[in-house]
């Protein structure tokens, strides 16, 4: 595939392309201490439920897709019933790569851009995904990152060799946004030549592709243990 479209300067404003969003829930939950996070209560509904909703009220959303496990599909499904933007509800693969490349498969033909988000950052809001969907229609890749407010330590063997500066550190989130076909080219690129990658705008910067940072949120956070969980019950509670 020819890539040197993605490679020209920042695109001038265009009309707001078609994205579809791909919500990744397939993952096992080895760090929750025996709860199932996709299903796990938040706010008194599951919190899968909670994050689908936030991408069907974005209006810059046009479908979605939910990759999961294949005993979730049946639940997800209808907990996902009277959300009219959701298009499928799928099973996921062995890694996390896998199960976006079966979701992007799921996407509509006349996508154009596509939106890939973990299923357990349940409290993003509408506002970062517009954002990250408007920047992605303007630059061809964008994500949402926070400043991050720990020194951080590059270490080897226990021993501490460099220190970057803060200053240019961001935590990446999701949802990550990308063209179609580039999000497409990045992960072929990946299962050729066996990367290792740890999110897509990782794949997308092997390709030589630069992706646009916007302001994130930093109640956007990853549930990934019992603490998490909590944490978000206590800025759910906030909200309220």
């Amino acid at each position: 595939m020819d890539i040197t479209k993605f490679t020209r300067p920042a695109r001038k404003l265009l009309p707001l392309q078609k994205c579809g969003v791909v919500i990744v829930a397939a993952g096992t939950a080895s760090r929750m201490g025996g709860i199932d996070k996709v299903m796990a209560p938040l706010g008194g509904e599951p919190m899968i439920a909670r994050t689908v909703r936030a991408f069907q009220t974005c209006d810059a959303v046009s479908e979605i897709v939910i990759v999961t496990r294949p005993d979730l599909i049946v639940k997800i499904t209808g907990l996902t019933a009277k959300m009219d933007k959701v298009r499928a509800v799928v099973a996921g693969g062995s890694s996390r790569q896998e199960s976006v490349h079966l979701g992007l498969n799921a996407l509509g033909e006349d996508v154009k851009l596509a939106a890939v988000h973990d299923g357990a950052r349940p409290l993003v809001s509408w506002q970062v995904i517009d954002r990250v969907i408007r920047a992605a229609n303007t630059y061809g890749a964008a994500a949402p990152a926070i400043a991050v407010k720990d020194t951080v330590k590059v270490v080897e063997g226990g021993v501490v060799k460099k220190t970057p500066d803060r200053a240019t550190l961001r935590a990446v989130q999701t949802p990550q946004v990308f063209d179609f076909d580039l999000l497409r080219a990045a992960h072929k690129n990946v299962t050729q030549t066996g990367a290792q990658v740890t999110d897509d705008c990782s794949a997308v910067e092997l390709l030589g592709m630069s992706v646009k940072i916007v302001e994130g949120d930093e109640k956007n956070i990853k549930v990934t243990t019992p603490l998490d969980l909590k944490i978000a019950e206590l800025l759910l509670e906030e909200q309220a």
